[in-house]
This record gives structure tokens, C-alpha cells and sequence, in this order.
């Protein structure tokens, strides 16, 4: 489940990344060089703007001058949803989006978020590396290119009273997020009350009872500060939060053959180091919020009516048309 605000979570928790280049002695052309405009919600100052605006160096450098960023961030060009609408009106180039920015390019590619499905990073890793050809297609047929993955942390069940087993949750006020058909779904499954709010809108529903159940990772638990209004978090993850750095065909094939597969390049580095940065500080929120308080749920006595849920919500995407069943048995088969 996928609020429409995790690139922020993407953004606080990375850390300053150096991508070498070539020698400072390059010499730089004096012809105009190909400017990329990209959009990060990540407040300026950020990690993240920081990494970008060291990408944008190394582009710089490693295309003698060719290739250069600009970076629009702190949500200047609006929400998830905002960015894609205008990288399609050809009012940006490129942009860094959660789950619900790559829905609105390739619906599809919320089979990665199906509940109970991929729930550990190696899995996540293995379904993209058999299946690229085919998600990379997915993402083309939409208008973009993907530059790389980046994914935000694993999602777990968080609850402001106890619970053990999903029957528990029956009738409880659930975020469902606002345009997130996963997890509408898995809030149905649940048989909580799906309450259908952007993330801003979460802090004042926990706060006035109008939610109690939030489906989230500990990064935004500590972030937005949930973790304050509740008491309950589940051991295991039901998902993990897939995002993207994604760029219009349009503005990559302006670039030469050579320099496209240094974008790529390029792009691939930073998120490799960001899957360990977001791995390492994903797992420290969560001991964060043990030290505050938080109870852990151990779920293993009720693992089996757990799985149940999951595979209700998956089947009835697939039903719903969300993702094809033939997908998600692809997937199902990539992940083992």
C-alpha cells in the first residue's frame, strides 16, 4: 500500500552520493548542452536533491558537457500525479515518482505491489531482473523510459489498538490512500473500513479517531510522525513500496545513442547505492520505533488467515483488471 507522498520518504532518508566522472581536465564543448528538466517532491537541501544535483555534475562531465540536469524540487511542480500529467504535456522531462506516478504510465506495474506477493528485497530484485524486458516495455508503451528503480522501505500494519490476526481489524477505520486501487483492495481484504485520503490527511484522522489502522512503512511512520498516534506494528511487511526515476521518450531520444547509455548508467549507480541507503535506514526506523514505544505484532500464530487477505487482494486486482492474471502468475513464477 502506497501513499502518494513516499518520493518524499525517498528523499529524507538518502544520503550524499559521489558518482565518479571523468578528469576535472575534460574538455567541455561550447555548444549549448541538452537540458533534462527533472522533478523530485524532496525539499531543497535534501539528500536527494543533493544526489541529483551530483548526477547532473557527473552528466556533465562523463558527456564532455552534452548532457546537464536541472532539478525542480520541494514540490514545485506538484504531487505524483502532477508530475507525470506534466512530463505528458511536455512541461517536464523527467521525474522521480512513487507507485502512483508509475500506475498512471503503465497500470500494470502495481502487480510489483500486490499484497503478500514480493516481500522481501531479493524477491523484488529477481521478478525485475527475469521480467526487465517486459516491464521495460510496459513502461515504454506509456511514452517513458525508465532510468532506475528506487524503491521506499517495506509496508507493515500499524494499528492504534491490538491485534493479532487480521479479524481483529474487522470494522476498524483503514487508510486506503486516495488513487491507490492496492490498497483499497487490501483494506477491503482486511475487512477494515477503507477511509480514502491523501497522506497529508492522516496525522488529522489519526488524530481526531477517524483512522486507526495505517499500512505503512516505519521511514513514513517516523517522518509524517504517525508513529506518535499509534501503538501496534507488524513484525512482517505485506509489501514494498516501488518506485522509479522515469524520463519521456521524447526528451531521451534527443540524446545521442552514447549519451543515452550514459544517463542510464549513471542513474543505475545512484540507485544502487539508494537500495542499500533505504534498506539500512528503513530497518533503523523501525528499531526507532520500538525505542518509542511502538509494540511489535507477531503474526506467525495467524500467518495462514494473513496470507488469506493477501491472496484475496490479489486475486480481486486481477479481477478488477488492475493487472491481468497472467501477469501476476508471471510474476508469482519469477519470484520463486
Amino acid at each position: 500500500m502506497q501513499p502518494s507522498k513516499y518520493p518524499l520518504i525517498l528523499a529524507l532518508v538518502l544520503a550524499a552520493l559521489f558518482i565518479p566522472g571523468r578528469p576535472a581536465g575534460s574538455q567541455v564543448p561550447t555548444v549549448p548542452a541538452t537540458t533534462i528538466r527533472i522533478a523530485s517532491l524532496a525539499p531543497p537541501g535534501s539528500s536527494f536533491v543533493k544526489v541529483l544535483k551530483a548526477w547532473s555534475r557527473t552528466l556533465q562531465k562523463e558527456t564532455e558537457g552534452r548532457v546537464e540536469l536541472r532539478v525542480f524540487s520541494g514540490g514545485s511542480e506538484g504531487s505524483d500525479r502532477d508530475l507525470v500529467q506534466r512530463m505528458k504535456a511536455g512541461k517536464l522531462d523527467a521525474a522521480g515518482v512513487a507507485t502512483t506516478g508509475l500506475s498512471m504510465v503503465a497500470p500494470e506495474l502495481q502487480v510489483l505491489t500486490a499484497p503478500g506477493l514480493l516481500t522481501d528485497d531479493a524477491q523484488l530484485d529477481r521478478v525485475r531482473d527475469k521480467l526487465d524486458t517486459q516491464l521495460q516495455k510496459l513502461i515504454d508503451k506509456g511514452g517513458f523510459k525508465l532510468l532506475a528503480w528506487g524503491d521506499g522501505g517495506k509496508n507493515r500494519v500499524f494499528s492504534a489498538t491490538q491485534f493479532a490476526a487480521p479479524a481483529d481489524l474487522a470494522g476498524k477505520p483503514a487508510w486506503a490512500g486516495k488513487n491507490n486501487p492496492v490498497a483499497l483492495e487490501y483494506a477491503k481484504a482486511l475487512g477494515a473500513n477503507p477511509v480514502r485520503v491523501g497522506s497529508s490527511g492522516v496525522f488529522p484522522g489519526l488524530k481526531d479517531g477517524k483512522l486507526e489502522v495505517v499500512p505503512a512503512s516505519a521511514m513514513a511512520a517516523v517522518a509524517f510522525q504517525w508513529y506518535t498516534k499509534l501503538k501496534y506494528m507488524s513484525s512482517s511487511n505485506f509489501n514494498i513500496i516501488v518506485g522509479g526515476s522515469i524520463i519521456s521518450k521524447k526528451k531521451f531520444n534527443e540524446l545521442s545513442k552514447a549519451d543515452q547509455k550514459t544517463l542510464l548508467d549513471t542513474a543505475k549507480r545512484a540507485a544502487s547505492k539508494l537500495d542499500q541507503i533505504v534498506a539500512r535506514d528503513d530497518a533503523r526506523a523501525y528499531q526507532t520505533l520500538l525505542g518509542r514505544g511502538i509494540t511489535e505484532v507477531d503474526a506467525t500464530a495467524h500467518k495462514a488467515a494473513w496470507d488469506a487477505v493477501a491472496k484475496k487482494a490479489r486475486d480481486q486486482l486481477a479481477q478488477r483488471g488492475v493487472y491481468s492474471k497472467s501477469l501476476l502468475k508471471t510474476v508469482e513464477a519469477a519470484a520463486k
